[in-house]
C-alpha cells in the first residue's frame, strides 16, 4: 500500500527502569524465539530486560505502519549487521527504522521511503578516556575545547549521538571513519555536518535534529532528505512499557 502521508520522521521513547518481571515476560510473547535466545544470552537482568523492551517497541510500533502483527515482523541484515523490514513486508514507500538503547531509556525512529539513524545516550556517566580527541575531527576536537571546561563532558555528547546518528542511517556503523566528517553546531540553528575531500556523500542530504528526552538522556536524529524537501517533520513521543502491549 502506498502511502500518501506528509513526509514525517517518527522517535518513539520508553523509559525502562523498575519494569516488573510480569510486564517483561508478556513483552517477551512478542518476540521471535530468536530473539529469545538473544534475550537469554544477557548476564544482566537490566540487560535482559532493555533488549526484550527495544524488540517489543520495534514490532509494536511497526504495527502501525503496516497490516502486519508485532510478532509477524521480518527483518534482514546488510553486511555490516544493520537491520531492515523485508521488502515483502516494508510496502511502499518502504517503511524504514532504527533502534538505540542507553541506561535507562530505549529510543526508535521510523519514517518511509529514507536512511534514518537514531542515538540516545546517557550524559551523566563518566568517560574514562578522550574518547573526542582519539576519535573525532579535528574541528570537532577544537570546538568542543573552546567551551566551559565545566560544560565539555555534556557537550560531548551532543557530537557524539550526531555522528552515531548519522553512521546508523549510512547503514555501515564504525565502517565510516568518524573523523571522515564533521558536526558545527550554532544553536538554535539546525546541526550541519561537512565531510573531508573525497568523502562519497553530500551535507545536502541530510537533516539532523537533536532532543532531551529525560534531563539525562541526549537524543539525534539523522534522516535523508530530498534536495527539493523543506525541513522534515520530526515528532517525539514518550510512551511506556504497559502501552506496548498488544
Amino acid at each position: 500500500m502506498a502511502s500518501t502521508a506528509p513526509p514525517a520522521v517518527d522517535v518513539f521513547t520508553v523509559r525502562t527502569a523498575g519494569v516488573g518481571a510480569g510486564l517483561v515476560a508478556t513483552l517477551s510473547t512478542l518476540l521471535t524465539g530468536e530473539e529469545l535466545a538473544r534475550a537469554a544470552r544477557f548476564v544482566r537482568a537490566v540487560d535482559h530486560d532493555t533488549f526484550v523492551i527495544a524488540r517489543a517497541l520495534v514490532r509494536t510500533t511497526l504495527s502501525a505502519y503496516g497490516p502486519t502483527a508485532p510478532r509477524d515482523w521480518r527483518f534482514e541484515t546488510n553486511a555490516h549487521g544493520c537491520p531492515f523490514v523485508v521488502p515483502a513486508q516494508a510496502g511502499v514507500p518502504g517503511v524504514a527504522f532504527n533502534l538505540s538503547h542507553t541506561s535507562g531509556l530505549v529510543a526508535l525512529a521510523v519514517t518511509r521511503g529514507r536512511l534514518v539513524g537514531v542515538d540516545v545516550e546517557r550524559v551523566d556517566r563518566v568517560l574514562r578516556e578522550d574518547v573526542a580527541g582519539r576519535f573525532f575531527a579535528p574541528d570537532e576536537v577544537r570546538d568542543l575545547r573552546a567551551l566551559p571546561v565545566d560544560t565539555q563532558a555534556r557537550a560531548f555528547f551532543d557530537y557524539w549521538t550526531l555522528k552515531e546518528a548519522y553512521i546508523k542511517a549510512r547503514g555501515m556503523g564504525l565502517a565510516i571513519p568518524l573523523a571522515d566528517f564533521a558536526f558545527t553546531l550554532a544553536p538554535p540553528a539546525a546541526p550541519a555536518i561537512r565531510f573531508v575531500d573525497g568523502f562519497d556523500d553530500r551535507p545536502e542530504r541530510w537533516q539532523f535534529w537533536q532532543a532531551w528526552p529525560t534531563d539525562v538522556h541526549r537524543l539525534a536524529l539523522a534522516v535523508t532528505r530530498d534536495d527539493t524537501d523543506h525541513a522534515l517533520a520530526v515528532t517525539l513521543t514518550d510512551t511506556s512499557p504497559e502501552a506496548l502491549v498488544a
